[in-house]
């Protein structure tokens, strides 16, 4: 009466169509999401954690907790209202007459509020089997009333029926008017118009209207909240959800048609009592509407008090739900059931139906929105193991359910429908940083997964341009415990790009009775996550290192994500020490380090590969066209100390792209010296290191005009657009030694046999390196003050013999001794643009 009296015919039936879409939508995302495999308690709350995970799952159990309280108390304030309109002294009277004996006022009827609730308590206390026993026994008092209504309708005759309505000086009395069936009440009711609720005294409008009758809706989630006291709730849930939906949405449309058919506005308005008075038999309607209101606040009473058992069940709040967790002999959570009467018996405090009548509808629009989203979810995922039995359901009828809550929530109150988000989004949050791992499963990494491979298919190596490239790293790891700080210097280097951690282990599986890396794995990602490195893990099994490093470049990344670049540790007779002992990430926890990574070898055991396997290494790579750097003394760069400096002048980054080794062919525009350059560049950009300013060494000797290299030089980075001082290096004495020992000055037939290879280092150029020439042109980059925080040098090409792999290590070890942190650097691809 309420809804057709201020709405009309047209407007009522456009909110049952409304209200009974979104709920059509999320019951078919319930009986979805109830037919995938065993349910617990908790309902929607069990589903929805299920399928989004904890922080969802736990931030809209709270929130269908409260809307379930609410709901509670919603229905227990109806019932008072019904009670003091059928048995209060009318307003005006100090004393009752008959049946009229109970006084009226704020603090009796919240009196009245609390006996209801009391005796609601009492049935849920008993258990789930006495509920349904009691709510079967009300669906058949309401079934009676229900018949009993339809046949007043068409039985009862003509007849005014006087409304005494409260005034500020006593009573006002009205009269409303049963017609019977008549085509002119009928139009007369046809349209809107919307009146004061002389309940509250406010003036009501669509929003306000659809938000009371929205209410009447709810209870069809009643069943999925029980789903843990169902013998087959996957059965039982799609069948009774949807049975419910179909019958009170034809009862509702029916009893519209005959109201507005029957009965005059002033009868709709003001007397919301007025079946009772058309009644062939008035008692029966005054049980029926006790009945459905008592069964209505112990339902959501019950199905409060299941999803506050299973939310302190799943420990998401940790101690705060503890005690709700206790059961009885027979499993009723019956500290829940006394938290949720407690919280519903403090709601009550708001006197009257309509006040909260809002702010439930948000909560209930709220999580029907998000089984929705659960739903849609799940469908999008396209997880194998997502294949309900209820198959009447699409992505469409999600979002479109998704979409329907959102707009009416905002329509009944902006202010509700923004506060109760806020709320979401804290709790959220809240949950997120404070909530233990569940092993329930995210759905965000089934989601991540679709994305990422259909954006993977999407990425074309075939329309790489170089004005996008970026590095992708490959560093290779023997011992975690000895390269912290390399692992977090290469995450600077990689400016958004793929970065592999890769590592061999030396065994044969053939040999094995099962895959020795997996166990390994958790302690690299557990690594990867103290260290706060964006970085993929990539184990191998090979019979050496050279072997496993060449298994790990060719299979290391998917599609457009390869590595094109290896970074190696320096191979030198230093003893290693633990790095993990002394990072911060892992000095300032709480516990001891726990990962599974086997000490340090020590200065007396032997290595797992040779020089020569280590040179061989480096020519693999750029066999297979990957670029290679070199990391030496990586681990005595303490990268928060020298960028919080606060001495001026900030900290340096030394970059020599010429190479030292190779004096008589010193040039620095070719495809390694720009690499250099793009590298020590990508180093300066990254955020922690843009404090640092750029130093470039030209080496120039007498009567090359400096000037005009300098100049060149400079034209070159601005091309680039890469900031950097340019400082002028004589070396005149260092080529001096090289010319010395080779075997005939510049422009001779060993030179003009190299311009004829076309290579940066013809095969016999290492031996045509002295150790003094190495030393002394190691002491030019070392003299360079001030002291740089990290050096980036060019490293030539191995030989073509094999056999002089060790010599050209032993140089360029000499070449980069006592440097502290530097970076050896050789490019085999363009990385550099000046297009636009």
């Amino acid at each position: 009466g309420f809804v057709v009296g201020h709405a009309g015919l047209y407007q009522a039936l456009a909110m049952f169509a409304v209200a009974y879409f979104i709920i059509g939508m999320t019951v078919l995302s319930v009986c979805a999401i109830a037919t995938n495999g065993a349910l617990d308690a908790g309902g929607a709350y069990y589903m929805i954690s299920r399928a989004l995970g904890p922080e969802f799952g736990g931030s809209i159990g709270i929130m269908f907790f409260l809307a379930n309280v609410c709901g509670s108390a919603l229905y227990v304030l109806g019932l008072v209202e019904a009670v003091v309109d059928s048995f209060g002294i009318p307003p005006g009277q100090e004393a009752g007459t008959g049946v009229h004996v109970l006084p009226q006022s704020y603090w009796y009827e919240l009196l009245y509020g609390t006996v209801l609730l009391a005796l609601c308590l009492l049935v849920c206390l008993v258990g789930a089997s006495i509920y349904a026993k009691a709510t079967f026994l009300i669906f058949l008092v309401v079934a009676a009333v229900l018949g009993t209504i339809l046949v007043s309708f068409f039985a009862t005759r003509p007849l005014k029926v006087p409304i005494h309505l409260p005034h500020f000086n006593g009573t006002e009395t009205d009269n409303g008017f049963f017609s019977g069936f008549s085509l002119d009440t009928l139009r007369d009711n046809l349209g809107g118009g919307y009146g004061v609720d002389y309940t509250t005294g406010q003036m009501m409008s669509f929003s306000s209207v659809f938000a009371v009758m929205f209410n009447g809706c709810t209870g069809i989630m009643a069943g999925s909240n029980m789903s843990g006291d169902l013998k087959r709730p996957s059965y039982s849930i799609p069948r009774g959800t949807i049975s419910a939906v179909l019958f009170t949405y034809l009862v509702y449309n029916l009893l519209a048609f005959l109201m507005c058919a029957t009965c005059n506005r002033i009868l709709l308005q003001k007397d919301y009592g007025f079946l009772r008075d058309i009644s062939i038999f008035p008692p029966l309607v005054t049980v029926g509407i006790y009945a459905a209101t008592l069964s209505a606040a112990m339902s959501n009473l019950i199905g409060a008090s299941r999803i506050l058992y299973a939310l302190a069940r799943d420990d998401l709040f940790g101690r705060a739900l503890a005690l709700a967790k206790k059961t009885s002999a027979s499993g009723n959570p019956v500290m829940a059931v006394i938290i949720s009467w407690l919280v519903v018996q403090v709601v009550l405090f708001s006197g009257k139906l309509n006040t909260i009548a809002s702010v439930v509808t948000t909560f209930f629009l709220l999580v029907y929105a998000t089984v929705n989203l659960a739903c849609l979810a799940l469908e999008w995922a396209s997880a194998p193991n997502f294949r309900p039995t209820f198959r009447y359901f699409t992505w469409h009828t999600c979002l479109l359910g998704i979409a329907g809550c959102c707009v009416m929530m905002f329509l009944i109150s902006p202010v509700s429908a923004s506060a109760s988000l806020g709320f979401l989004l804290l709790l959220l949050l809240a949950l997120h940083y404070l909530s233990p791992s569940s092993t329930w499963g995210y759905i965000s990494q089934a989601l991540i997964f679709h994305q990422v491979r259909k954006y993977l298919l999407m990425l074309d190596v075939r329309k790489d341009h170089v004005k996008f490239w970026r590095p992708q790293m490959l560093l290779m790891v023997q011992n975690p415990r000895g390269s912290a700080r390399l692992i977090d210097f290469v995450n600077d280097l990689k400016k958004s790009g793929l970065y592999v951690l890769g590592h061999v282990e030396l065994q044969d599986l053939d040999m094995l009775p099962s895959d020795p890396l997996q166990p390994q794995q958790d302690s690299w990602l557990s690594l990867v996550d103290k260290l706060n490195v964006k970085a993929f893990v990539s184990l191998t099994l090979a019979p050496s290192v050279r072997h496993g490093v060449r298994q790990l470049l060719f299979t290391s990344g998917l599609g457009g994500m390869r590595p094109n670049t290896l970074v190696l540790g320096f191979y030198d007779d230093e003893a290693p020490q633990d790095g993990l002992a002394r990072h911060p990430a892992f000095t300032s926890a709480r516990e001891e380090v726990p990962l599974g990574f086997p000490p340090l070898r020590t200065p007396t055991t032997p290595k797992l590969l040779s020089a020569r396997e280590y040179v061989g290494i480096v020519a693999d790579a750029l066999k297979m066209l990957r670029n290679v750097l070199l990391a030496r003394q990586l681990e005595s760069l303490d990268k928060a100390w020298e960028l919080r400096r606060a001495a001026s002048p900030p900290p340096t980054i030394h970059v020599w792209p010429v190479n030292l080794l190779r004096p008589d062919s010193a040039r620095y525009a070719d495809t390694c010296s720009l690499f250099l350059l793009q590298m020590a560049c990508v180093l300066n950009m990254a955020r922690a290191w843009r404090r640092a300013r750029l130093r470039l060494f030209l080496c120039v000797e007498a009567g090359t005009m400096p000037h005009a290299q300098e100049e060149k030089l400079r034209q070159l980075l601005k091309d680039l657009r890469i900031q950097a001082q340019i400082q002028l290096v004589p070396w005149d004495a260092i080529t001096r030694l090289h010319w010395q020992t080779c075997r005939g000055p510049p422009g001779g037939p060993a030179e003009e046999e190299e311009e004829e290879e076309g290579v940066v280092n013809f095969p016999t150029n290492t031996t045509q390196v002295s150790d003094e020439y190495v030393c002394a042109a190691n002491k030019l980059v070392l003299e360079q003050s001030p002291a740089p925080a990290v050096r980036f040098l060019y490293l030539p090409r191995p030989p073509a013999d094999t056999g002089l792999y060790p010599l050209y290590l032993h140089q360029l070890e000499l070449l980069t001794r006592g440097l502290g942190p530097t970076v050896l650097v050789h490019g085999v691809s363009a990385v550099t643009s000046t297009q636009l």
